[in-house]
C-alpha cells in the first residue's frame, strides 16, 4: 500500500466518521429524517430567501419532481409554505415559524457536532488542518460539474464569505467569475 493510498483511506474514513457524527447529531435534535430534508432547511435557514422550487432543486441537486416531492413533505409537516414565484408561473417556498426553530436546531446540532469533533487538535492544528481542506475543497469545486451545492448544509455567517474566507465560494468565483457567483448565492 502506498502512502498516498493510506491517506486517502483516512481521509475516507475521516469523511465518513464527520458525516456519521453530524448525521446522529441532527437526527437527534429532532430535525431531519434525511439529509435532504436537513440540507433543504439549512439552505432556506441560512442562505435562500423564499427561493423558487427550481432553485432549491438546483442547491440541492435534485430532479425537478424530486423536489417537488421534498417540499410537499416538507409543507405536510408544517415547515414550510409555498407562495406566489417571482415570475407568475412558478412557486416559492419559506419556512414556517416551526420551520425556522427545526431548521435553527439542525444548525445548532451541526455546529456543536463539528465544534466537538475538532476539540481534539490545539488552535496551531486546527489553522494548518483549515488551510488543508481550504485547498482540497478548492480542487474539489474545480473539478465539480453541477449537482448538489458543497455549502448546502454551511452557516454562512460562519464561513467567512463575506471576508473572502470561504474556499467553496473563492474557487467558485474563480472557475464561474464572481458575479456568477454573486448572482447564485
Amino acid at each position: 500500500m502506498s502512502e498516498l493510498d493510506h491517506q486517502a483511506n483516512l481521509l475516507g474514513a475521516f469523511a465518513l466518521a464527520v458525516a456519521d457524527r453530524t448525521g446522529a447529531a441532527m437526527a437527534a435534535a429532532g430535525t431531519a429524517g434525511n439529509p435532504t430534508t436537513a440540507a433543504a432547511l439549512s439552505a432556506l435557514l441560512h442562505f435562500l430567501d423564499r427561493p423558487s422550487i427550481d432553485q432549491l432543486r438546483r442547491v440541492l441537486g435534485l430532479t425537478p419532481s424530486g423536489a417537488v416531492r421534498l417540499v410537499d413533505r416538507l409543507a405536510d409537516a408544517g415547515l414550510v409554505t409555498r407562495g406566489p414565484g417571482d415570475d407568475g408561473r412558478s412557486r416559492s417556498v419559506a419556512l414556517t415559524v416551526e420551520g425556522r426553530a427545526a431548521a435553527e436546531r439542525l444548525s445548532a446540532a451541526r455546529a456543536e457536532s463539528l465544534r466537538s469533533t475538532l476539540a481534539v487538535l490545539s488552535p496551531a492544528e486546527r489553522s494548518t488542518l483549515d488551510a488543508l481542506i481550504g485547498r482540497v475543497i478548492g480542487g474539489i469545486v474545480q473539478e465539480k460539474e453541477g449537482g448538489a451545492w458543497l455549502c448546502r448544509l454551511c452557516d454562512l455567517a460562519a464561513c467567512g464569505r463575506d471576508t473572502g474566507a470561504c474556499p467553496t465560494a473563492n474557487a467558485a468565483a474563480a472557475k464561474y467569475g464572481a458575479e456568477a457567483v454573486r448572482r447564485d448565492a
